[in-house]
């Protein structure tokens, strides 16, 4: 029986060459990448046992001091209030994310565009960047009452204030991300061919991607307060009115109760945020595998 060389491929000078064998990973880099996978997997439980230690630790001290419930409720009561009252917390959770919702984004639909032209138009930058300054440096809060007379007391005044709370660091982060680029880069590109539209779509966007999400991560943690400011200041319902109203009634658990709700609101947001950069910059996870 004769061999068949039919599919063994063969050099220049006619000679049968050896078949290439599959390359593999070295038992000892498998062992390590299978290590930092093992590693990055108990880091990310961490805060969740850090969580739960915060709750005994709070449940311990209210034992051992025997702290009344009207200073300090424990973790048992503050569960037991939230599921009492989990209807009226909801459809009061309801108004309050829908002022956050809404504000945080008309915050992004104006700051990051607002943020590029400011970063690449002069003009722009002397007109526009000293007013928006101004406005800054206003304390919110002082202003918030005029915003009640303006609008009232329904959602309008506290999507302005959600608006104008979170709208700054944003816009600095996008001013600042789209003139983060290299010129070196521009001028290669421009010696390639490319056009405006391509060296922002391919270059520029990209290369501020992350620290416009570093001023998204900032906003979104001012819009939740930003909404409950704004719910301190006047309204007939949300978390903030409801907040004041428990506080004006000395029902400490239901205040505590609140509080929960709004963490777990501003946890939510926060892993929204980070999510959406996961998504957009598959770049960034090079460096966590």
């Amino acid at each position: 029986m004769s061999l068949s060389t039919e599919h063994i491929p063969a050099t220049a000078e006619g000679q049968l060459s050896p078949r290439p064998t599959p390359r593999r990973v070295p038992k000892k880099q498998a062992v390590t990448a299978r290590g930092r996978r093992i590693r990055r997997r108990i880091w990310s439980i961490v805060p969740v046992f850090t969580f739960v230690g915060i709750i005994l630790l709070w449940a311990i001290i209210v034992w051992a001091f025997n702290i009344p419930q009207y200073l300090l409720p424990s973790p048992v009561a503050v569960f037991k209030e939230l599921v009492t009252s989990w209807g009226l917390i909801w459809d009061n959770t309801l108004t309050t994310l829908l002022e956050i919702a809404l504000g945080f984004v008309i915050a992004i639909v104006i700051a990051i565009p607002l943020g590029l032209l400011i970063a690449l138009s002069m003009p722009a930058r002397q007109i526009l960047y000293p007013p928006v300054v101004v406005l800054q440096l206003v304390p919110k809060i002082a202003i918030a009452p005029l915003f009640i007379i303006w609008l009232g007391l329904g959602i309008d005044s506290k999507v302005l204030l959600t608006v104008l709370m979170s709208f700054f660091p944003l816009l600095i982060s996008s001013i600042s991300g789209f003139q983060i680029l290299d010129t070196r880069l521009l001028y290669l590109t421009r010696s390639m061919g490319a056009s405006q539209w391509e060296t922002f779509r391919f270059l520029r966007f990209p290369a501020a991607l992350p620290v416009i999400f570093a001023g998204l991560k900032t906003s979104a943690t001012i819009a939740v307060t930003a909404a409950l400011v704004a719910e301190f200041v006047g309204s007939t319902k949300g978390l903030g009115y409801l907040l004041l109203q428990a506080t004006n009634t000395l029902n400490v658990p239901q205040v505590f109760a609140v509080l929960v709700v709004l963490t777990v609101i501003g946890i939510v947001l926060n892993y929204l945020v980070e999510f959406a950069e996961w998504l957009l910059t598959p770049w960034q996870r090079v460096k966590y595998n």
